[in-house]
């Protein structure tokens, strides 16, 4: 494959997420210029209507404008976050400070994933919850008035911080926690301090949050998604010649750890025209073919790149040499055991791969990848062999690449335009 032009990707979905929630607490119109209309981020404007917040049509290119109130009305229905982990566990914490009763539900997927982690540290808030399983969904939750936390968290985890530090917005009382591998993603504590909030991180490695800001409407620019870019710097790098530039994407430190990654193995990742949107480093990315090799990522390293492991791991196929992946297990309750699948779709297309325990082994190989990928509707498997599918000699079959929607629709179509661009005169 020969690549060649510009590319942009869907705005970024874990501030899409914030975003959205922060605008319906927030009394008067916001405005989100950018933001991502996939299916994940309708499950959570669905929520936030089913609760009394005005929330325009997400469409392709349009506004998103959130008639913000404050606090949210109880709803009448179960409240359906379809397949978003994000949506169910953000939305928690702020339904534990709402004196009303709820129930969340998901697809099949999102009701395997477990939830105690969130709600065990909000019951010491003060939340009740009702389960038949009281780690997964469907669940209820009794809000009312929270009191000050400060907890520990399992794993380093965006969604449970973020979870943690909503209730905290949303009930006025402090909050602390602790992520014991490493920071996660901070689009959170970002946009709090952008409201004035006070969220600090000491020297012991705790972030600190105190309920000192106050939710005003805003109008916001979000970059492009990191995560979703990824997947076109992947293709660039495998290519046989030619380069792309993503324009507008995210560059948040604790969202890059994949570039650092690459950037080892032998890319030459470049960036350009870096601004701000949204309290965020934003800048063009471009990227071309590289001779890569193996490398070993750190458990340190993996809270600034969970999402982006298929990628990687697709990408350490190609590479000379062994790649392994330290402490991935939290891979095992994403949106499918997405630990597994990775080493057996990369076993099924011809490459030698294993996962046991918390590491995933990958052995690069020149060898053209064949065989048929399964992907248990999770969209970064998809998209990751999508990827691996462009490698000069490939015969991989995806069976469901309708599924990439859930953070990047349109997918396929930009995949193949970057390709149709090379043949351009």
């Amino acid at each position: 494959m020969i690549v060649a032009g510009t590319a942009a990707v869907p705005g970024d979905k874990s501030l899409t997420h914030r975003l959205l929630l922060l605008a319906a607490l927030a009394p008067g119109r916001s405005r989100l210029r950018g933001a991502l209309t996939s299916l994940d981020a309708r499950s959570t404007a669905g929520l936030l209507r089913a609760m009394g917040v005005r929330v325009s049509p997400l469409r392709p290119g349009a506004d998103i404008v959130v008639a913000g109130r404050r606090r949210l009305r109880r709803p009448e229905r179960v409240l359906d976050c379809g397949n978003s982990g994000t949506s169910a566990r953000l939305s928690l914490g702020i339904l534990a400070a709402h004196r009303f009763r709820a129930t969340l539900t998901g697809d099949a997927s999102l009701r395997r994933r477990p939830m105690r982690r969130v709600t065990e540290p909000l019951t010491l808030m003060g939340a009740r919850f009702e389960a038949a399983d009281p780690d997964r969904l469907p669940l209820t939750v009794h809000g009312g008035a929270l009191t000050p936390l400060e907890w520990r968290l399992p794993v380093s985890s965006a969604q449970i911080k973020g979870s943690l530090l909503f209730a905290g917005v949303a009930s006025a009382q402090p909050v602390a926690v602790y992520e014991p591998n490493g920071r996660s993603r901070d689009h959170s504590e970002r946009l709090l301090r952008s409201f004035g909030y006070e969220v600090l991180e000491d020297s012991a490695g705790w972030i600190r949050f105190a309920p000192t800001g106050e939710l005003r409407p805003f109008e916001v620019e979000v970059p492009g998604d990191p995560s979703s870019a990824a997947f076109l710097v992947g293709a660039a790098l495998l290519a046989e010649s030619g380069s792309l530039r993503i324009c507008g994407v995210g560059l948040n430190p604790t969202r890059t750890g994949f570039l650092r990654v690459l950037e080892r193995m032998g890319a030459g990742i470049a960036s350009e025209n870096q601004s701000e949107q949204a309290g965020e480093p934003v800048g063009d990315l471009i990227a071309g073919p590289a001779t890569l090799g193996g490398t070993i990522v750190t458990a340190d390293e993996i809270p600034a790149l969970i999402d982006e492991i298929p990628l990687l791991a697709v990408v350490a196929s190609r590479a000379a040499g062994v790649t392994r992946f330290h402490d991935v297990g939290e891979l095992r309750v994403k949106e499918s055991d997405r630990l597994g699948l990775l080493a057996a779709n990369l076993r099924a297309v011809g490459v030698e791969a294993a996962a046991e325990g918390d590491t995933l082994t990958v052995a690069g190989t020149d060898a053209p990848p064949a065989g048929r990928v399964v992907t248990e509707g999770d969209h970064r498997i998809a998209m990751a062999f999508a990827v691996l599918g462009t490698v000069k000699g490939a015969k991989v079959s995806v069976d469901d690449m309708a599924c990439a929607a859930v953070s990047f629709p349109g997918f396929s179509d930009t995949l193949r335009s970057i390709r149709q661009r090379s043949r351009s005169p």
